[in-house]
């Protein structure tokens, strides 16, 4: 081989060496993005910020004006005891176990069987009050990484991470939500919350105590996406750490007991 052929021949061998150690070089691990089971459970406890707690609730709404008061005794093991406190519904209570909801009214013997749907005051269910953990009651996937404002410029800052719910138990409110948290803190921003038939039923804006340093979501805002448009205010008043007794959580021990004591 001549020497002008070994120097034309370079290009070709340098060519097949590189394609060759591309081939044997390791592959590099696609980036698997954030945890989303810890993302879900980042998420919960801005809500449920314990195990076993008592949080006061008031409900607002305008169009026409109204409020009501409930004492939520939120415990583990997705069981839940709403009282009511406002005159017009005083005595009442709410009872969820699992999957089951039961309505107590003040001098009746027989618990009534309710779903989660069941309306409080304005676009406020029982599940709304009652439930407060989403990791106990939904699948999530990663949608992505998008802008927290519902409408924002696909060009904005994309400071939040948007999951897809997807419901794994009959008891809940919501067959699917969309959720979007923040990317630093992981806190609920906003939520899109769709019913069996798969139709946005409400959406859903959280508001912390924090901004930049969220510990704790005190206020979430309902408005209605079926037809009246109508924004029901949900305040977490207070939380404080509180196991009840067992019989406080049995429909039928709670119709012996109308006055938790």
């Amino acid at each position: 081989m001549t020497m002008n052929k070994l120097f034309s021949l370079q290009p070709l061998l340098l060519a097949a060496l590189c394609a060759a150690a591309a081939l044997c070089a390791p592959a590099r691990a696609a980036d698997p993005g954030p945890d989303v089971a810890r993302l879900l459970a980042d998420a919960d406890r801005y809500r449920m910020t314990d195990d076993n707690l008592v949080v006061e609730t008031r409900v607002t709404t305008t169009s026409p004006d109204k409020e009501r008061l409930y004492t939520v005794y939120a415990q583990s093991g997705r069981r839940s005891l709403v009282v009511m406190r406002s005159p017009a519904e005083q005595g009442q209570k709410v009872l969820m176990l699992g999957d089951d909801f039961w309505l107590l009214m003040p001098g009746t013997q027989r618990p009534m069987r309710i779903t989660p749907m069941q309306k409080l005051l304005g676009d406020a269910s029982t599940g709304d009050i009652a439930t407060l953990r989403w990791s106990q009651d939904y699948a999530a996937t990663l949608v992505g990484a998008e802008p927290c404002a519902e409408g924002a410029a696909p060009s904005a800052a994309a400071t939040c991470w948007h999951l897809s719910l997807a419901a794994q138990r009959k008891g809940v409110s919501y067959a699917r939500i969309e959720l979007w948290l923040g990317r630093t803190h992981h806190e609920p921003v906003r939520a899109d919350l769709y019913v069996q038939s798969d139709k946005l039923a409400k959406q859903a804006r959280f508001i912390a105590d924090r901004p930049e340093r969220p510990t704790r979501i005190d206020v979430m805002e309902l408005s209605d996406q079926l037809g009246n448009g109508r924004r029901t205010r949900i305040e977490y008043l207070s939380r404080q750490v509180r196991r009840v007794p067992e019989s406080w959580l049995n429909p039928m021990a709670l119709v012996r007991n109308p006055t938790l004591e």
